[in-house]
């Protein structure tokens, strides 16, 4: 599922899958809106939200791709415009790391997220970008209809290099905090804790639930996309309701076999703990 709108960046984990059911999960009305894992912003893109957007992710580098996408389109897209889709260009620009003026760095950015295998965010242990080519074709690279609109989307938004918990001073009374934390559902249920230690620690989750309650506390609505496993349940079953979604899920790459798997929407309805 794309957003035909918009240019959106590709991002591991992304919830495009989720935006038929967000209704369900979503209350009626809210005041302001906070994204503290913003990702690829399908949700943001989706809700469209009534007021003030307060997007965040503590990737320095794709909260640098979002404000100048907002603040100097016309600049990224003379760079973006220049490149080309093939495995020399994307590997001469790949190693080209030490930009330092913003909008170059967020053009470089763009284009590896674009043109990488599965568009995943990775460095190695210097915090150099490392991943392969992708060898995707597109009938065009860049839109600049698509990145218009998503620049135009962006306007007024504010948009935060931070941990989420660094949020919470934004967030007030009937606001709604959606969250989508790293995890992946594919590993065994043996295997999935020690495999998601990598992506986001249990000492993290455990943060994050404290986060959950804090939100409630100020009667502001929540919504978390997690995984399927008896150790989530466990730590954020009691912060409000959930249920239980099935998608389906290509495991390596796009001729392998997609299997079913099954996925937690923990959410609130109703400010504080009324009535839930």
């Amino acid at each position: 599922m794309t957003n035909p709108d918009y240019h959106t960046i590709r991002w591991a984990g992304g919830k495009r899958w989720l935006l038929k059911h967000f209704d369900e999960f979503t209350p009626q009305s809210y005041n302001n809106y906070h994204e503290p894992f913003i990702g690829g912003a399908s949700v943001f893109l989706h809700l469209n939200p009534p007021k003030h957007a307060y997007l965040s992710d503590s990737n320095a580098e794709l909260i640098n791709a979002y404000q100048q996408i907002r603040d100097n389109l016309e600049k990224v897209w003379s760079i973006l415009k220049t490149y080309k889709n093939t495995k020399e260009e994307y590997y001469t620009i790949r190693d080209k790391a030490n930009y330092r003026v913003a909008h170059k760095k967020a053009a470089r950015f763009l284009y590896l997220n674009r043109t990488s295998f599965n568009g995943i965010y990775r460095v190695n242990l210097k915090g150099i970008y490392n991943v392969p080519y992708g060898f995707k074709e597109y009938k065009c690279l860049f839109e600049y209809n698509k990145l218009k609109r998503l620049s135009e989307r962006l306007q007024g938004t504010n948009l935060i290099h931070c941990d989420f918990a660094d949020c919470l001073q934004n967030i007030n009374e009937s606001d709604l905090v959606y969250l989508d934390p790293p995890y992946t559902v594919t590993h065994s249920k043996n295997s999935f804790i020690k495999y998601n230690e990598v992506l986001f620690s249990w000492e993290q989750q455990i943060k994050l639930a404290t986060f959950i309650t804090k939100i409630r506390e100020k009667k502001a609505y929540f919504i978390l996309s997690h995984a399927k496993h008896r150790k989530v349940i466990s730590l954020f079953g009691d912060l409000g309701k959930n249920v239980i979604l099935k998608r389906h899920s290509a495991i390596g790459g796009k001729n392998a076999k997609r299997e079913l798997v099954e996925e937690y929407v923990f959410y609130s309805k109703n400010g504080g703990y009324a009535g839930e």
